[in-house]
């Protein structure tokens, strides 16, 4: 469209958005307007369509205290085929939906579109065509200021964005929002990736990674919507609490079909009730475990000593034993699954049937061939050498039964080892024993091995570094035709077998050939606390370069000795409250109920972790152990000695903390009795 005259240019644009959400509300209205009971064949045709339509009107919706557009590109020369070569040049409103006028002309462009690229990626070294851009302030719907980039213009001095910075400062009050007016060229690269090759992103605290991985979910999905509606995608994060955080990220952006589960939720085959000794799980998160489990489902086949006999009418028909052997062992030898190849079997038997069966003079066809693989002499010799594998019985037997252990794990584990994984009471059912989350994972193995688990076509994975090899296949085995997000930080891997390094996981993750990006500029973490946890980075994660942040923020790191212990918690807590913005207290998880205690009896009210905050309620209660992904305008982390011995060993500790320690936007307050770690002195 052409470009806005500039008189009184701040309502002009308070102008065009009203207007804009006139035209969005009209877009909305025509939907819903649709009458389908002419145009609709079956009635499955009919509920598909409505589906169709409410997920349209619910993409439509125009949340007001969000704006409809963030950014304006002035371009220097028209890019629009309908306009002339010698015309001036085009402005587009940048927003997170398309938005049209009632001739079809656009008000707002999608984020996501190739013209919208240069708002991201334009600079003055590179200005992409790009006069002007101008960003927008709001305050809470209403548009209030705006500020002008002109990049083509030498003597216009390269100044930080001011409202740029704002929006990456404003205060946290509910849960995760988009970054879509604020994201980086680093952070585009990344979320404009094809949708064709896994990307890992290696992102310290405060870059915005997971961000970036939701944004690239918006993006394929505009890119590539018709495959990835047929194939889905998913996204997979460390607990409930955290996706609780992330759910309105998508729905914001217009996505409404994007699925989201833990590593947990995906191999639910049985009913989690215990926990393994971390020796015991770190073992049962091995990637040999998966040749352990290989063995295991194959240890029932067995090769035949007597013939089968197929009598059909008055003739019988003899496949000797050694030739059901071959067919047996040619099976084993084909890389299907085991299920895949039980189904076979019957067919090959039937088929070697009818060969004999043509050399006696018959012409069988296909039909006879279906009948003999069902005549119950086949179907004797299929239970007999191949029996059917119950993937949950299989797995209580190998953690059950010392020798099944042995004879499948010999070579492959150590006699300790074995004794580490089997379960210290045999289990005596599937239903009654005490399953543990890395048991499930086992399951899903063995049901992979069993029946080929489908595939999606874009996962994304989340606080990755804390995955086990055997929860690395599990993710890997809902990507292997799709592709994958990969989203972590190895400084904060805060389990036993957490990852060393980001080639290993994706080997285990059937992606070796992934493309790494590390982002180490950070956008949330203030620089004087980002600063003071990098301390801990060669204690935890030597080879990783310390983060850096744009944002300085004087006064934002406060160090605070105490004595009495729960008066300096709750003047700390009412400190942080008196700021605007949600405030996060995080201590070790043994000191959550005595914590929730006091602040119940102080009458602070206060959340647990995934709570959306509200004005009345600001203040969440969080153990260590479920801050990872969280952040809050201002944390006051309880006693870093707890939090570290609240973990199995100092290195993984030392991680929690450095979890902990980054959760903060605006502030930080360290309160402790105990001696800091010597990384912090």
């Amino acid at each position: 469209m052409p470009a806005t005259p500039t008189t009184d240019p701040l309502q002009r644009e308070r102008d065009h958005l009203a207007a804009s959400r006139s035209a969005l509300r009209a877009m909305r209205e025509d939907v819903e307007s649709l009458d389908i009971r002419d145009v609709t064949g079956t009635w499955v045709t009919a509920v598909i369509l409505q589906n169709q339509i409410e997920a349209r009107i619910a993409a439509l919706a125009d949340l007001s205290d969000t704006p409809l557009f963030f950014g304006r590109l002035d371009y220097l020369h028209a890019i629009s085929e309908e306009l002339s070569e010698g015309s001036g040049g085009e402005s587009f409103y940048i927003g997170r939906r398309h938005v049209h006028d009632a001739d079809g002309d656009p008000m707002v462009i999608d984020w996501r579109a190739p013209v919208s690229q240069p708002f991201y990626r334009a600079s003055r070294a590179e200005p992409m065509d790009v006069e002007r851009r101008r960003r927008f302030g709001y305050t809470g719907g209403e548009l209030t200021a705006y500020e002008d980039e002109h990049l083509t213009d030498p003597s216009e001095a390269d100044t930080a964005s001011a409202l740029l910075a704002a929006e990456i400062e404003k205060p946290r009050v509910g849960p995760m929002r988009d970054i879509v007016a604020t994201i980086q060229p680093e952070q585009d690269e990344i979320v404009r990736s094809d949708i064709t090759g896994t990307i890992c992103v290696q992102g310290a605290p405060g870059t915005g990674k997971t961000a970036v991985g939701l944004h690239r979910v918006a993006y394929l999905l505009y890119a590539h919507r018709e495959r990835l509606a047929r194939t889905g995608t998913l996204v997979i994060g460390p607990n409930n609490a955290f996706l609780s955080y992330i759910e309105q990220v998508l729905p914001a952006l217009g996505e409404l079909e994007v699925a989201q589960a833990t590593v947990q939720q995906l191999v639910a085959h049985v009913e989690v009730r215990g926990e393994d000794a971390p020796e015991a799980a770190r073992l049962k998160g091995d990637a040999r475990m998966a040749e352990v489990l290989r063995r295991a489902v194959r240890a029932g086949i067995t090769l035949p000593t007597e013939p089968c006999v197929v009598v059909r009418g008055s003739r019988r028909w003899r496949v000797p034993a050694y030739e059901l052997a071959e067919i047996i062992e040619e099976l084993k030898g084909r890389d299907i699954r085991y299920g895949a190849a039980r189904d076979a079997l019957p067919q090959r038997i039937a088929h070697a049937v009818l060969l004999k069966m043509e050399q006696g003079g018959e012409a069988p066809d296909d039909r006879v061939q279906d009948a003999v693989a069902r005549n119950s002499a086949v179907k004797a010799v299929v239970k007999e050498c191949w029996p059917a594998v119950d993937p949950a019985k299989l797995v209580l037997r190998l953690l059950s039964e010392p020798e099944f252990l042995a004879e499948c794990a010999e070579g492959v584990l150590t006699a300790e080892e074995q004794q580490a994984v089997l379960w210290p009471k045999p289990g005596r059912s599937v239903k009654t024993a005490r399953w543990t989350p890395a048991d499930a994972v086992l399951v899903d193995e063995a049901t992979d091995l069993v029946q080929r688990t489908p595939s999606l076509g874009h996962v994304v994975l989340d606080e990755a570094q804390d995955l086990s090899p055997m929860q690395y296949r599990a993710v890997g085995r809902r990507c292997t035709t799709g592709s994958a997000t990969v989203l972590g930080d190895l400084a904060q891997g805060t389990t036993p077998w957490a990852t060393a390094s980001w080639p290993d996981a994706l080997h285990h993750l059937g992606k070796p050939d992934a493309h790494v990006e590390e982002l180490t500029k950070g956008f949330r973490v203030p620089e004087e606390v980002i600063a003071y946890a990098s301390r801990l980075l060669p204690a935890i994660a030597p080879g990783l370069a310390p983060a850096t942040s744009v944002r300085d923020a004087p006064g934002s790191l406060v160090i605070r000795p105490v004595t009495e212990w729960e008066d300096a918690v709750l003047d700390a807590c009412r400190e942080a409250l008196k700021n605007e913005g949600s405030t996060g207290l995080i201590a070790a998880d043994a000191r959550i109920p005595q914590l929730a205690e006091l602040l119940t009896a102080a009458g602070l009210p206060f959340l647990s972790p995934g709570t959306e905050t509200s004005t009345e309620a600001r203040l969440t209660l969080v153990p260590a152990s479920l801050a990872k992904g969280l952040e809050y305008d201002y944390v006051v982390l309880d006693e870093p000695a707890a939090v570290i011995a609240g973990e199995p060993d100092e290195r993984t500790g030392l991680r929690r903390l450095y979890v902990a320690l980054t959760r903060a936007v605006s502030g930080l307050t360290v309160l402790h009795g105990e001696p800091l770690p010597e990384q912090l002195r």
